[in-house]
């Protein structure tokens, strides 16, 4: 697989197609590189700067929990107190306490540009890119209130912190919880400026921001004017970014402290007052917010979503490498609407209809006749990541791989299986070499891989193929025979680390593990209705 040098049906807000390149770096995933010097300094920082900024963060936030449970006291969920003197006075000692903490942390001065609107003129603020934890900054220089989960406000001391910002609670246990949410950020945001402004990040996760994601329409669905802001740090260093594939929570907190100066700006937007049409379709009301956004940061705009975070972190023997092409894939999936309700009996069948064609290669109009499509412009972006030779041929095997790893990413040996069965030889039920270095380069998403090591130890007999049942004896020997065979041969191959999870580890007693259960972060809870998630999708095929 290989991404196209442009795509045909890329668009902006508006509906109209622009000739774009898909984003050179996977949103999901940031590395960190050192060089000798930098790590000295790390290393002095350590024992030095690093305990003594740690204990000051500290001190400051036991220093604001009697003030926040002092002005929570007696507080009532539907009804907004009057902002009397002593409200107000431990409202700016907050702020106060809040910002010697960021100013203890290296952030010793932050650049603001724009003006605040006040709630009355715009209800919503809508932050992005959503990058880090530190990204409440913006919470405690406003003390707007947030989306959480439910669960926060029952954590010691950050959670008395927490509801001092009356936030918009959503909880795990209670099914109508996303409705709840949405009908109660309504009711606050049409309350003519009564309540505080509510701080949403519509990404719904985090990411290395090198181009802005899908927005979800949670933030968009009251209908009202919202306040677009920016985010920028501008480091030499980037030790802030806190994304799915990458360093861990307490190794950016580490890194962070250890440098001597953070800078941080905000940038408020001018205010988004919908249209008619915007206040009907929240998904149209959000992709124009975006690109209002993206516009201001300068960065591009890509339909890739939290699904895709998914699927660049899921747990499997085969993860996923930084510039893989399965997650272009994945997102022209979603939005052409090709991800079956029935996975398992679709993808069979499509994995016998395969066989059958016996590597014969389709053009567009074949691959458009496979799928029961018509030819569009999204389907030319596909059909193109699948002609690697630029020769207007694609091999549907390939199609069905990647189809597999992106319908079940953590499923590795039930996609080998799949893999196996369409491209084995029908007299031993085995596949050559270079048989597999397509069926794992395609499960890969890269455009060439080298399996010779890989392969010679499977096929330990020398007879120059393999067979499903010598390859899954092996991986279970060697659970980690990515890492010993393809990494070690393949320079630059590799997934970067995940901080949310472990070492992978599976086994065929684990296949049937799944990877459906969508982890968010603290800061941005996803309360979007699920009637509303698909309706982005909806528009964005309608206007392609």
């Amino acid at each position: 697989m290989k991404l196209p040098t442009h795509r045909q049906c890329a668009m902006e807000g508006d509906g109209k197609k622009m000739d774009q390149a898909p984003p050179f770096r996977n949103p999901f995933v940031h590395v960190l590189k050192f060089t000798p010097m930098e790590k000295a300094k790390i290393a002095v920082m350590t024992v030095t700067l690093f305990p003594i900024r740690l204990l000051i963060a500290a001190f400051m936030m036991l220093l604001a929990w009697p003030f926040a449970f002092l002005a929570s006291v007696g507080r009532s969920e539907t009804t907004v107190e009057p902002q009397c003197l002593w409200r107000r006075l431990v409202d700016i000692i907050l702020k106060i306490i809040m910002r010697v903490m960021w100013f203890a942390g290296g952030f010793h001065w932050m650049t603001v540009k724009g003006r605040r609107a006040l709630p009355a003129e715009a209800p919503i603020i809508t932050l992005a890119p959503h990058s880090s934890y530190f990204d409440a900054i913006p919470v405690t220089m406003t003390m707007a209130s947030i989306v959480m989960k439910a669960e926060s406000k029952d954590i010691p001391l950050w959670g008395t912190l927490i509801k001092y910002i009356r936030p918009v609670f959503v909880s795990r246990s209670d099914q109508n919880s996303r409705k709840k949410t949405v009908e109660e950020i309504k009711r606050r945001a049409h309350s003519g400026g009564e309540w505080p402004q509510i701080m949403i990040f519509p990404e719904g996760t985090c990411t290395n921001r090198s181009c802005l994601i899908t927005f979800k329409p949670g933030a968009f669905i009251p209908a009202v004017p919202v306040q677009p802001v920016v985010m920028r740090y501008p480091n030499k260093l980037d030790t802030i970014t806190w994304t799915w594939q990458g360093p861990g929570a307490f190794e950016i907190l580490w890194l962070t402290l250890c440098q001597l100066h953070n800078e941080f700006e905000i940038e408020f937007l001018p205010i988004y007052t919908p249209s008619e049409e915007e206040k009907r379709n929240p998904a149209l009301f959000a992709i124009n917010v975006r690109r209002v956004m993206a516009t201001a940061l300068g960065v591009p705009i890509t339909d890739y979503s939290f699904e895709d975070c998914q699927l660049a972190m899921a747990e499997g023997q085969l993860r996923l490498p930084v510039d893989t092409c399965l997650l272009e894939f994945a997102k022209l999936v979603r939005r052409m609407g090709l991800k079956p309700k029935n996975t398992e009996k679709v993808l069979q069948e499509y994995g016998n209809r395969s066989r059958k064609l016996e590597g014969q290669k389709l053009c567009l109009d074949g691959f458009a006749q496979f799928l029961d499509v018509p030819v569009s412009d999204m389907l030319r972006d596909m059909f193109s990541l699948f002609d690697e030779h630029e020769e207007n041929r694609m091999d549907i095997r390939e199609y069905v791989i990647a189809l597999s790893v992106v319908c079940r990413p953590a499923k590795t040996l039930e996609t080998m299986k799949l893999a196996f069965k369409m491209f084995e030889a029908e007299e031993d039920g085995a596949i050559t070499q270079t048989e597999l270095a397509v069926i794992l380069q395609t499960a890969l998403g890269v455009s060439h891989l080298s399996v010779t090591q890989l392969f010679a130890a499977i096929d330990s007999e020398d007879t120059g193929k393999v067979t499903f049942e010598n390859f899954r004896s092996f991986v279970e020997e060697h659970i980690d025979f990515a890492e010993e065979y393809l990494y070690t041969e393949n320079a630059g191959l590799h997934s970067g680390t995940c901080q949310h999870q472990t070492k992978p580890r599976l086994s065929i007693h684990s296949v049937h593990a799944t990877a459906d259960t969508k982890i968010t972060n603290g800061i941005c809870p996803d309360f979007s209705p699920n009637d509303h998630e698909s309706t982005i999708d909806g528009l964005l095929k309608k206007h392609n």
